[in-house]
């Protein structure tokens, strides 16, 4: 190779410049001015020092404009620059880098006698197939699941169908209400990956009002725009899931303006509904060096869960002022020991906790998920495709040893996940803790075939069982 290569180029071959161009030609062409796309600003001129840099024919004229009303010598402004300087670009092998990252470039819309429909009629799954999907990976929940399942269904039936005649059907948003760790975020996850469209998963808590510091409302549909790569078509028939929904509620006694409140759920009423909003693209709020693409909701699906801590003392008290006085009274504690009581919610309860009427009314679909048992969460332990269990005893297996788990042990483990309060996501934690030592230990001897994970061990009064390869071998000859 010849010395007079710099360091900082690259050789590029002429197999490498036609597989950089079959990479770009899916991808709108974006204005290096004004950030506008191709299918918003109009044919792009593209410049001849280098094919990935365009410039729109608004800004092209500006600039001849420009250039003709003043009598600056351009000419010799140009002559005295070079390119780098000019672009603030690194230059690669005499030509400069796309200017445009790839996390902001927006897919082409296909041509109309090439569409073809994202989701088939036929292909949509029954609800009862997709609760049986579920099952296989979420534990208990069989009212949310069918809840799901049907929404799911006919939701897609609607994009599906769309509008093929006068009857327009009405979108199937959810609120699903539950403790942390019953599998809401995870139930909604499952969900997007068994129908395979695009899913976004957002925090309520990020959001505020516009022009506040956090994400801006539109931020949700830049995450899901991102989800499918950039492809519009795709993300307008996906699905956004809004975690914390319950940290949005009104805050009561406050003087203070409440730019994370109320007024997110006013800004998230057009997104629920359906609507044209313009968001950026690879990044999570609009300014002068970042594309904007127009997404429209109407086909979205949202989903958006809480916890909402209180909401069962609200419920109480409603119910408590049904018979407060006289014989036939209820007693004022006849409530506290009845199980699952967020089953009984109303629309009053949720304006009672904060909740704006409008916000409510574009959830249709309201539904409550258990808190997990005992039984419950030894079934998750075990029976789940991917359990934790399996999962260690895979990560073992690869060391050629045989994990076990006996009763008591599981029922050890899910005893101490309930006293922890946090539901599903203790169990990892509680697993975490007494497999570090198994894990550190276990490599160190080539010798060991079998262990044994005991209740004893569990609860700190013993330690695993531990069998060597030859007693092992023993034991499967007998």
């Amino acid at each position: 190779m010849s010395d007079d290569i710099k360091k900082d180029e690259v050789a590029t071959t002429p197999d490498d410049d036609k597989k950089k161009k079959d990479d770009t030609k899916d991808y709108e062409d974006i204005c290096y001015i004004c950030r506008r796309p191709e299918s918003k600003a109009g044919k792009m001129i593209h410049l001849p020092m280098n094919n990935s840099i365009c410039i729109c024919s608004d800004c092209m004229q500006k600039s001849l404009d420009a250039m003709n009303n003043s009598n600056f010598n351009y000419s010799d402004m140009m002559g005295s620059m070079n390119l780098q300087e000019l672009f603030g670009m690194p230059m690669m092998n005499g030509f400069m880098e796309d200017p445009v990252p790839k996390s902001q470039k927006i897919k082409k819309k296909k041509p109309k006698e090439e569409q073809t429909p994202l989701i088939d009629l036929k292909n949509i799954p029954a609800p009862h197939k997709i609760k049986a999907q579920l099952d296989e990976y979420v534990i208990g929940q069989e009212y949310a699941k069918k809840v799901m399942s049907v929404a799911v269904y006919n939701h897609y039936k609607r994009v599906a169908t769309n509008t093929m005649d006068d009857i327009e059907i009405e979108k199937s948003n959810m609120l699903m209400i539950g403790p942390t760790g019953s599998g809401k975020t995870y139930l909604v996850r499952t969900l997007a990956r068994l129908l395979n469209v695009p899913l976004a998963i957002t925090d309520a808590t990020s959001l505020t009002e516009a022009g506040y510091i956090g994400d801006d409302i539109e931020s949700v549909v830049s995450k899901l725009l991102a989800a499918a790569d950039n492809d519009v078509e795709k993300a307008q028939q996906g699905i956004i899931f809004i975690d914390e929904i319950d940290k949005i509620a009104k805050k009561k006694n406050t003087t203070s303006r409440d730019v994370s409140g109320e007024s997110v759920q006013q800004g998230l009423l057009k997104l629920l509904e359906g609507s044209e909003v313009e968001v950026p693209v690879g990044a999570s709020s609009k300014n002068a060096m970042v594309p904007l693409v127009t997404v429209n909701t109407r086909n979205i699906l949202f989903i958006c869960g809480g916890a909402f801590p209180d909401l069962d003392n609200i419920i109480k008290e409603r119910l408590n002022k049904k018979s407060s006085m006289g014989f036939g009274a209820d007693l004022i504690d006849k409530y506290d020991q009845v199980e699952n009581i967020t089953d009984q919610v109303t629309i009053e309860d949720l304006r009672e906790f904060g909740m704006i009427p409008e916000f409510i009314g574009r959830l249709p679909i309201i539904f409550t998920l258990q808190g997990l048992t005992k039984d419950m969460l030894v079934k998750i332990l075990k029976e789940p495709k991917n359990a934790i269990l399996k999962q260690y005893q895979k990560l073992l297996a690869l060391d050629e040893v045989d994990l076990r788990f006996d009763d008591g042990a599981i029922e050890a483990i899910a005893e101490q996940a309930i006293r922890k309060k946090t539901g599903a996501r203790a169990l990892r934690s509680i697993i975490e803790e007494f497999m570090l030592d198994i894990m550190y230990e276990i490599p160190k001897d080539d010798n060991i075939g079998r262990v044994t994970i005991t209740r004893e061990y569990i609860e700190h009064t013993g330690g695993p069982l531990i069998q060597m390869r030859g007693v092992q071998a023993l034991e499967a000859k007998k």
